[in-house]
């Protein structure tokens, strides 16, 4: 079991206003919304994540680069959502750093994991095609299942991602890997159970009663 000071804030709200997540869910949230879509090695350094976090919320860099510091250091690393990818050689800065380099970064597996539980990401499918080519032989089946789900259903489909994710987040499951149909089954809740129960009774229905049906949800969607 994971330890308060290292639990994923990525769905975090204030006490007062529950439908707004906190600075330090909207900070991890960023930080993994970065590393999903960086390419190259000097944009997923700490300085590359804070400038570029910064720029989109027109602040400056040095006043959030301690908390993704933070983040990385105390909460994403020891998790295993992040991990150091490598070291870029330095001609100038601090001694340490031009001795060993300075870090850089990217998301893990598990990171890949959570990043399709966040609704602001982009690129879903392409993270989910990159995480079925990781997954080890135990995993295959949850995830190519995963997929087909998320290209007839992509709503549907990422709500699993989400609501697992979240149950990892409030502890009730201990870890997100392996990722297997009897772990996601852990994470399952009341409106599980209401999509299963509406699968069900979709799938017995006639064409004429399916098609009149869509039409309906369609039209109080």
């Amino acid at each position: 079991m994971k330890s308060e000071k290292s639990r994923l804030a990525i769905f975090d709200t204030f006490k007062t206003k529950t439908q707004q997540i906190t600075g330090e869910a909207s900070r991890q949230r960023a930080i993994i919304h970065h590393l999903s879509n960086s390419t190259n090695s000097a944009s997923k350094t700490r300085t590359a994540i804070s400038q570029s976090i910064a720029e989109k919320n027109k602040i400056l860099w040095k006043n959030i680069y301690s908390g993704i510091f933070r983040d990385l250091d105390e909460i994403l690393i020891p998790l295993g959502i992040v991990e150091e990818e490598g070291r870029l050689p330095l001609k100038r800065g601090p001694k340490a750093l031009q001795q060993n380099g300075m870090p850089f970064y990217h998301l893990t597996k598990k990171g890949m994991i959570v990043s399709l539980a966040i609704d602001s990401m982009s690129e879903k499918k392409k993270i989910l095609k990159g995480i079925v080519n990781q997954a080890d032989e135990h995993e295959k089946q949850a995830f190519e299942i995963m997929q087909k789900l998320v290209k007839i259903a992509p709503h549907f489909g990422f709500s699993i991602f989400e609501r697992y994710v979240k149950a990892y987040c409030e502890n009730k499951i201990d870890d997100l890997l392996p990722f297997t149909v009897e772990n996601v089954s852990k994470s399952a809740d009341n409106s599980a159970q209401l999509q299963m129960e509406l699968l069900e009774g979709f799938s017995k229905l006639s064409k004429s009663d399916r098609d009149q049906t869509i039409d309906f949800l369609k039209k109080i969607d």
